[in-house]
């Protein structure tokens, strides 16, 4: 099929991969601007636009698709359908109307249940013991269109969102090209309207780790937030990152480090304790949670603080 792609991160370069691989002929791809990143804040293109530039494809990063000129290369090249997966804009009237099979997002949950931007992060905070991947047909909706395929997979105990999205991203793949596949054959399934949530974009200041909060919740609010913006709290005043936790039976007032004869670093919460196993502070290189008790020289009784405001950059 001739396909038009649009698409931003890595999750969506799978996508595109996978469809070169299967043969179909990507006629041009869409992505969102290069932004600024790192430390030096280069402008970086996207991961979608690096593979379209390594495989030759015609390019095109419009920052919006409201006026004519935006979507003239779309029409130009006639898809017969478009392929959508984490792209940043909203596609409008104008650009569903171009391809003859219309366009097909490929969303990370399983619609009605986290329709929106951040469905991997919030389906983590909210303990959901399965995901999965949403092939649907795209209306002038926020994910309201109707499902052609679906494929769920578990939520692993201890898996983060960087690991979960690698996953999805690679089934996500596998599923957009089953579909065009079969998409002849596809009957298109309208959402229902019980279990509706939405997946709100993620701010840096919800990464804060509020040591009131029962340690399984903050636990899951750690995986969630891994790789970004990364969950955090304060200790003398410093931003501190923490990239792996587990919850513990273990007790004290909320944020006091307890004490532990086989030398973990135990955090009190509002109820168990959260076992910091991996710590970052500002301008520090990660570590296993007893090395940086050892090298902050925290005693039993010291106190890490609610993360409050963002922290600096890590």
């Amino acid at each position: 099929m001739r396909v038009v792609f649009a698409g931003t991160p890595p999750f969506a370069a799978a996508a595109l991969e996978a469809l070169a691989e299967a043969g179909h002929e990507i006629v041009l791809v869409l992505t969102q601007p290069d932004r600024p990143a790192g430390r030096g804040l280069k402008l970086t293109p996207s991961a979608v636009a690096l593979a379209a530039g390594r495989r030759g494809l015609a390019l095109h990063k419009p920052r919006t698709l409201k006026d004519d000129a935006a979507v003239a290369p779309l029409r130009e090249a006639r898809p017969d359908v478009m392929v959508v997966a984490a792209y940043g804009l909203l596609l409008p009237q104008a650009v569903l109307d171009v391809p003859a099979h219309g366009c097909l997002n490929i969303h990370a949950s399983l619609l009605p249940r986290w329709r929106g931007a951040a469905p991997v992060q919030r389906a983590i905070l909210a303990g959901d013991a399965t995901t999965g991947i949403c092939i649907m047909q795209m209306d002038a909706g926020l994910d309201t269109g109707p499902v052609l395929t679906r494929l769920d997979t578990p939520i692993g105990a201890e898996e983060d969102a960087g690991a979960l999205t690698a996953r999805l991203a690679a089934l996500g793949a596998r599923g957009i090209v089953e579909a065009l596949r079969e998409l002849p054959h596809l009957v298109p399934r309208p959402q229902e309207e019980a279990g509706v949530t939405y997946a709100a974009k993620i701010t840096p200041p919800e990464a804060a780790l509020d040591w009131s909060r029962p340690a399984r919740e903050l636990a899951l609010h750690v995986r969630a937030f891994n790789p970004a913006p990364g969950a955090f709290a304060r200790l003398a005043g410093d931003a501190v990152k923490v990239w792996e936790a587990t919850p513990r039976d273990d007790r004290g007032a909320p944020g006091e480090v307890l004490g532990d004869p086989t030398g973990r670093l135990l955090v009190a919460c509002g109820e168990g304790a959260l076992e910091l196993r991996v710590v970052q502070r500002a301008g520090a290189r990660r570590l296993p949670g007893p090395d940086f008790a050892r090298g902050a020289q925290l005693a039993p009784g010291s106190r890490f603080e609610p993360g409050r405001a963002a922290p600096a950059a890590i």
